[in-house]
């Protein structure tokens, strides 16, 4: 069987994953943030794929690291906000490429956002 959507590796999937998380809101700015552990237990992987994860979080400046009390939301709004962008831009992006390349018009495209919304889907 073909695989029409190939799946990226398991850490670049749960940085995605949480990287939602965050700027949804799922874990406010200055919310602890779960341990290592717990998040490796909760999504079955191995402790160093989630500590590569976190670690990845921190670089982008999601996540703080605040010794021994653990990993904390930044409080900084500007810094999940213009996270929030780039992710929004990268999606829609995407869904741009993938239209053309399957030869859907932006009349088509538009139509189609138009009525799934409408339609709740």
């Amino acid at each position: 069987m073909i695989n029409l959507m190939p799946q990226a590796s398991v850490s670049h999937q749960l940085l995605l994953q949480y990287r939602l998380d965050i700027v949804s809101g799922k874990y406010p700015p200055g919310s602890q943030f779960p341990t290592v552990r717990a998040l490796a237990y909760e999504e079955s992987v191995n402790p160093n794929t989630m500590q590569k994860v976190l670690a990845m979080l921190e670089q982008d400046g999601l996540v703080i690291s605040h010794g021994t009390k653990g990993r904390f939301v930044t409080e900084d709004t500007e810094i999940i906000d213009g996270i929030k962008l780039l992710l929004q831009t990268e999606y829609l992006k995407r869904a741009r490429d993938t239209a053309l390349q399957l030869g859907i018009t932006k009349q088509q495209f538009m139509q189609f956002l138009q009525e799934s919304e409408d339609n709740n889907v």
